[in-house]
């Protein structure tokens, strides 16, 4: 049994209390990580909107777009991405918005969960940032009752950013054919 001077008593604190330091300051820091929410913005119809990166899985160039007869308006048609047939969804018909039509620069934006799969057609990639979630204001009142269902939440700069779970677990967006 050894007994610990006050000295050594107080040099042990000092190293525990420097160690409870580290680890709270870690604990804040990985707070801070998941209170941000890493997006890709891009243009849909002149407006501003974004889905979380964790929901895409790349951004394909629109090309060689094979209509689908018979399928809903919604439902642009499919494109071969390298040997796999992909779904292209086009959100502004789909949340109602007023349609431009396609463009040189329209992208696709392929979005996954693991068990599904399809693109859904942007205008242009803006970019790919990070947010703090707690920036994200309630929806706006000019947004239709079919986008506030899968909004996640507005920026203060007015960037609508979309729920990429909730769209891609939708049963509206599955098209079902039973003959």
């Amino acid at each position: 049994m050894s007994i610990i001077g006050e000295s050594g008593e107080s040099e042990r604190r000092r190293i525990l209390k420097a160690r409870a330091v580290v680890l709270a300051q870690e604990l804040l820091e990985n707070a801070d990580e998941r209170e941000q929410l890493e997006i890709v913005e891009f243009l849909l119809a002149g407006e501003r909107y974004a889905i979380e990166s964790a929901y895409i899985g790349e951004v394909y160039p629109l090309k060689d777009l094979t209509p689908l007869p018979c399928a809903p308006l919604f439902v642009l048609g499919v494109i071969n991405m390298r040997g796999k047939i992909l779904s292209i969804i086009d959100l502004r018909i789909f949340f109602e918005i007023t349609n431009k039509g396609l463009s040189d620069l329209s992208r696709v934006i392929v979005l996954n969960d693991g068990a599904m799969e399809f693109g859904i057609l942007a205008d242009a990639i803006i970019d790919a940032r990070w947010i703090s979630r707690a920036t994200l204001l309630p929806s706006l009142p000019t947004l239709t009752e079919i986008r506030a269902e899968y909004l996640m939440g507005v920026t203060p700069e007015r960037l609508v950013v979309l729920d990429g779970g909730k769209i891609l677990s939708d049963r509206n967006l599955v098209v079902h054919d039973e003959v």
